[in-house]
């Protein structure tokens, strides 16, 4: 299989000006969605697998802070640096994405990858040194979801395989802290979790390619309200070689280390 049958590249042609314009769009919007990315019958066989490797999917559940950091003793219990929002969702991992699945041969091609480095500004992206993080895919069934949170990774990347009929709406709110500062913006949170701020939705279709900044940019994904499961695929890249994630966290996230 040759990229070309994968990714549309009459349309998204990878190169250095197409980059250009997508880097343009990135950093004024903080996200960038490319619709119908995948070819049509890339999108099939990539639905197939997902599907028959969901009898192997981990499923859990998790309480976290919007920040991803352990409780805050310097604050109340209710206060948005400590009040805990639900995700649960389940994940398979690199080592069960098959090496012929299109998913493996986008994840690394060297034209997909040089157009992630240009769009995003990074210089290097190297793959995770686990066996299990590099590829994920995440599903969500009816009642789940991916509780408000911000990223600790300057960027995503993610690849819808599967909408459902009703809900998991993506959500978000643009530069809602600023992190490098050490400005949490504390009340426009707390705001927000009391639901006196409306977010914005970002509307997408299987196929497409989501980049997203989500270090200052709040976001979730709504419980699904339907019978059919969501299916999310995330490439995860890292400007260092040999970062894995931690033992801790993968245990938390895939229930094993290997």
């Amino acid at each position: 299989m040759q990229l070309s049958d994968i990714v549309d590249l009459a349309r998204y042609p990878l190169d250095e000006a197409f980059g250009a314009s997508c880097t343009a769009t990135l950093d004024r919007d903080g996200v960038l969605v490319l619709p119908d990315f995948i070819q049509a019958d890339a999108l099939k066989l990539l639905q197939d697998e997902s599907r028959a490797g969901q009898k192997d999917a981990y499923f859990c559940a998790q309480d976290h802070s919007v920040y991803l950091t352990p409780p805050n003793s310097d604050f109340a219990p209710d206060h948005p640096a400590n009040l805990q929002v639900v995700s649960s969702k389940g994940c398979i991992c690199d080592d069960r994405v098959a090496a012929q699945s299109p998913l493996r041969l986008l994840y690394d091609h060297d034209s997909f990858r040089d157009f992630v480095k240009r769009t995003t500004g990074q210089p290097e992206l190297h793959a995770y040194a686990d066996p299990l993080s590099s590829i994920n895919i995440h599903y969500a069934k009816r009642g789940q979801e991916l509780g408000w949170h911000f990223d600790n990774s300057s960027f995503a990347i993610t690849l819808l395989i599967e909408k459902p009929d009703a809900g998991s709406r993506f959500e978000y709110i643009k530069d809602l802290r600023d992190a490098d500062a050490g400005d949490m913006n504390y009340d426009a949170v707390g705001d927000l979790l009391a639901g006196r701020t409306q977010p914005d939705v970002l509307e997408m279709d299987p196929g497409a390619l989501v980049l997203f900044r989500g270090r200052n940019s709040i976001h979730r994904v709504s419980p699904n309200e339907s019978d059919k499961t969501r299916m999310l695929a995330v490439l995860a890249y890292n400007d260092t070689a040999g970062v894995e994630l931690s033992e801790s966290a993968r245990m938390t996230f895939y229930g094993r280390l290997a």
